[in-house]
């Protein structure tokens, strides 16, 4: 069995194409997405472009890029519209990948390229902040730092000409992230006592895009998949990974970026639109905040991963009915119902997904700050245009406040008890609560002293009109009952 090389590439003429992109990130994320999304415009005769990657950390180094000519497979793995999908493809999208540490002169080379276009970044949220330093290094320590030597590098070269300007669209999971970086990289020109010509350029030659990415992209492929896939593909791939079909790259972009950024027209996933508000809050609202809700119902219920629970009939009526009958009401002032409930479907399908291993006690994690900032806007709405008490909502901080019915344990750690075995929730705030739990008298104190906390939640929760009464009633039916048991909802019927 040979390594996979350039001979399983079934459209050779792509590595003839020039380099259009540079990536800051060799991670998974970037090659699920972003570089799934060129290779396909690739093959459409689109984009005609590839992708030079630098690999900024010392860890590891690019052997398996080299030895397989930084080509990779891609298997395709969910459900999607209801449908089972099973894909596998070959990406090389990417021409090179420079280590900067070693190959630094070759990354600023890059930056002469007349084709460049587009850099795209993905160094964790760690990576987009302010370091004081010399661009001049070879290389610079941050990120923000090396991207502004490439792009002074590129001033240089081409006189200051407001045609070679990039597109740059970071895609770390951080707030604004194109607005926060480009705000560092000017920080870092005038620190750096770059020319008032230049800082000019920067600012208006170049669009430093806000973006938004989605799709789970568990990692490298291993173990007995990687054996069983390799037998059947005939070659042998160390970079192989796997995705879930769903795939969105929303970025805040105007026609100019929309003109240079031509590999949106392959894939619908991609979304150039003057503003991202949108995706971000159906994320927010319709995939974030589901999960949190839901984390304890579920694990109360025994349930171990996302994918067992949606099997369960009783969890999945409780689910749908959080998405569509209490939280897609809240969403529609500014976003089609339409679309809202195309995107719920698709996070139903996303769930059921069962080459995904996403466990319960792992999304718990942060839950009161999650609870906080994924939940406490939909309630405020609800009541904005309801005068009734969301029950699903309610039931689910009942059972929040009952996951979270937890002890301070020998080692300085906190643990709950349920399904005859212990759990330990990972909460910075479970202090709080296991507080709350030791002096509360009785479940309408303890929903009291939780809900009016608003160091927790930033508003008193208890000024909801019967929220705290229904949330306090269904704690107490959990206190009270022998089992964890669903109440009895109306499903949601769409």
């Amino acid at each position: 069995m040979t390594y996979l090389t350039t001979k399983n590439y079934p459209h050779p003429e792509v590595l003839d194409y020039p380099e259009k992109a540079l990536f800051f990130g060799t991670g998974v994320l970037l090659r699920g997405l972003p570089l799934f999304f060129i290779e396909k415009a690739n093959r459409q005769g689109v984009f005609r472009g590839r992708v030079v990657v630098v690999k900024s950390t010392t860890r590891g180094d690019t052997t398996d890029f080299d030895r397989q000519e930084n080509c990779f497979t891609t298997l395709v793995r969910g459900i999607e519209n209801g449908r089972e999908v099973n894909e596998v493809s070959i990406n090389c999208a990417i021409s090179r990948v420079l280590t900067a540490s070693t190959a630094w002169a070759q990354v600023l080379a890059v930056a002469e390229s007349p084709a460049l276009s587009l850099v795209v970044s993905n160094t964790t949220e760690v990576g987009i902040q302010y370091v004081e330093e010399s661009i001049f290094a070879t290389p610079p320590a941050s990120f923000p730092a090396k991207l502004l030597a490439v792009l002074h590098k590129r001033y240089e070269t081409f006189s200051g000409d407001p045609e070679k300007g990039l597109v740059i669209v970071p895609t770390e999971l951080i707030s604004e992230n194109g607005d926060k970086l480009r705000a560092i990289v000017q920080q870092l020109a005038l620190f750096n006592n770059l020319s008032a010509s230049f800082i000019i350029w920067l600012n208006e030659a170049n669009d430093f895009c806000n973006s938004l990415v989605d799709r789970i992209v568990p990692g490298l492929v291993t173990g007995a998949l990687k054996t069983s896939m390799e037998a059947e593909l005939g070659y042998q791939d160390d970079l192989m990974i796997m995705a879930e079909p769903y795939r969105l790259w929303a970025i805040e972009g105007n026609e100019r970026v929309r003109q240079k950024l031509t590999f949106a027209a392959a894939d619908a996933g991609v979304k150039i639109e003057p503003s991202i508000t949108k995706f971000k809050e159906l994320k927010l609202r319709l995939l974030n905040a589901p999960h949190t809700l839901c984390c304890s119902i579920a694990h109360l219920m025994g349930f171990v991963t996302v994918k067992e629970a949606m099997k369960n009939v009783e969890f999945l009526a409780f689910m749908r009915g959080v998405m569509f009958d209490e939280i897609s009401p809240c969403l529609g002032e500014s976003i089609e119902q339409d679309e809202i409930h195309a995107f719920a479907n698709a996070v139903l399908d996303r769930f059921r997904n069962e080459n995904l291993d996403h466990k319960w006690l792992s999304i718990s994690m942060n839950y009161t700050a999650k609870m906080a900032m994924r939940c406490v806007g939909l309630l405020e709405k609800w009541y904005q245009q309801h005068s009734t008490v969301p029950a699903h909502m309610a039931f689910a901080f009942a059972s929040y406040l009952y996951f979270m019915r937890v002890h301070k344990t020998d080692d300085g750690s906190y643990a709950g008890f349920t399904n005859g075995a212990s759990y330990s929730p990972n909460d910075p705030d479970a202090n709080v609560l296991a507080s709350a739990w030791e002096t509360a008298a009785n479940s309408d104190e303890l929903t009291r002293m939780v809900l009016t906390n608003s160091d927790l939640w930033s508003v008193d929760l208890s000024a909801l009109p019967g929220f705290s009464g229904a949330v306090s009633q269904y704690l107490n039916t959990l206190l009270t009952s022998d089992s964890f048991t669903l109440p009895d909802f109306t499903p949601a019927v769409h």
